[in-house]
């Protein structure tokens, strides 16, 4: 049944509703509109220009609309005057289709269409820093180890109890929360759902801890290396297919009996195979959606951290329930995609994984060999799975080479991101940083 957002606010003491969009980057953009104004705007949209975000249009393109989508309305557990809601961009009445939430749903209707409900859960991991974002906020966080440090959580404790409570309240069945493997670095965990409800909890996660964090005097970043020489912000993706969505599902369609071949050894049915299959054959351009940001790179391709390990993958490879490869296979059912860091746009990770995925289901692509050894120390020996791209311009040369993921995202949005992003590269490639001085002034 529908959601009355006007009736929701007198229910629940609205005043406000803020109607959110995420632009091509990631970047969290809304409008703040008074409830008795949401009648109007949950039929019309709220009126945004388009070119004033990261989305590929002009100063002279008329208004784009946000839509909210009352199913997705989370009233803001620490002002509880003011309800999120996702909106969906419109602009003379057709679905803007580069916006990301929009090729989000258009590719969950083709995977429903073909009897596959994605669900997944995903781990965005964060750093608390101090307000100039310079250092880490806790001068005692300084273990050589410091993964699940019980000391350091303890310190930061507030926080991380004031997340987790929201969370419990918003029903979304967090389950565990920890200090992760760099010096400032936390992760919360909580329930995994449809695709489209994660990617919109996602999206919520990190305006909610950013706000949290502000709140208490902190900057929380989701950067994927913010800390040169510790570990990056990951954003690892849990994923299966169900019969059904929601509650309705009742059959893990990646499940199977343990039956011959290296992937139903570890549980996963031949579509799950051919899944699986289709995020090996579309890693390289998939890191372009994945690791969207020139400082994405300095995550996958980094030497030892401080800790012994990077945690992140360098090479498109699989394996059983081993953290030194892209894709692990943990259990029965589900895989976890290990490539994601945390500067992926919440809706375009799960859109990309859709789309590589049903390529591989409907090609029948097979993942290739499984490789069972330690990638940080013997990764040097694999010579039959190429390496994941060096930069964000090998990234995007390769998505711009995929025909079949462009077309899957669609040729409109490909078109904008792979634009828009091109320019990111050039302005960072025409920058001068002190490095170039340090070591080329006297040359």
């Amino acid at each position: 049944m529908a959601i009355d957002l006007a009736k929701y606010a007198k229910e629940n003491g609205i005043k406000y509703f803020m109607i959110s969009f995420t632009d091509l980057f990631g970047g969290q953009r809304a409008k703040l509109v008074p409830a008795q104004a949401i009648a109007d705007m949950q039929e019309d949209g709220a009126g945004f220009a388009g070119f004033a975000t990261w989305l590929d249009m002009t100063p002279a393109h008329p208004d784009m609309l946000a839509v909210p989508d009352p199913v997705s309305v989370i009233q803001l557990p620490w002002k509880k005057e003011v309800a999120w809601v996702a909106g969906n961009c419109v602009m003379e009445d057709e679905d803007v289709a580069q916006a990301p939430r929009n090729v989000l749903r258009k590719l969950v209707a083709e995977a429903a269409s073909e009897g596959m409900h994605v669900k997944t859960g995903v781990e965005a991991e964060y750093f608390l820093l101090t307000p100039d974002g310079n250092q880490i906020s806790d001068p005692f966080d300084t273990a050589e180890k410091p993964c699940y440090d019980q000391q350091a959580v303890m310190r930061r404790y507030d926080v991380v109890r004031e997340i987790c409570d929201y969370m419990l309240e918003l029903g979304w069945g967090p389950y565990q929360n920890d200090h992760e493997d760099a010096n400032g670095q936390f992760e919360m965990n909580w329930d995994f759902d449809d695709a489209l409800i994660t990617a919109d909890k996602h999206s919520f996660f990190k305006f909610m801890t950013k706000s949290v964090a502000e709140k208490h005097g902190f900057r929380a970043t989701f950067m994927p290396k913010p800390i040169e020489g510790l570990t990056g912000n990951g954003c690892h993706a849990h994923i299966s297919v169900w019969d059904a969505p929601g509650d309705k599902a009742k059959i893990n369609v990646f499940a199977t009996e343990k039956g011959e071949g290296p992937t139903a050894e570890l549980g996963l049915s031949e579509k799950g195979k051919h899944f699986l299959g289709g995020i090996m054959k579309h890693a390289s351009a998939l890191a372009a959606i994945t690791n969207p940001t020139v400082n994405s790179y300095k995550r996958i391709n980094a030497p030892r951290t401080m800790s012994g390990a990077t945690w992140a993958p360098n090479t498109v490879t699989w394996t059983g329930n081993n953290r030194t490869h892209m894709v692990r296979v943990p259990g029965p059912g589900r895989f976890e995609l290990r490539l994601p860091d945390g500067a992926a746009n919440p809706y375009l990770l799960q859109a990309v994984i859709i789309a590589a995925g049903l390529d591989g289901v409907r090609t029948k692509a097979d993942p290739g060999k499984r490789h069972d050894i330690d990638m940080y120390a013997e990764g040097h020996t694999i010579t039959d799975a190429p390496r994941l791209p060096l930069n964000l311009l090998d990234a995007l040369r390769d998505y711009d080479k995929d025909e079949s993921l462009k077309s899957a995202m669609g040729q409109e949005f490909s078109a904008a991101y792979l634009k828009m992003k091109l320019q990111e590269w050039n302005s960072y490639a025409s920058h001068f940083s002190q490095w170039e001085k340090d070591n080329t002034l006297d040359i």
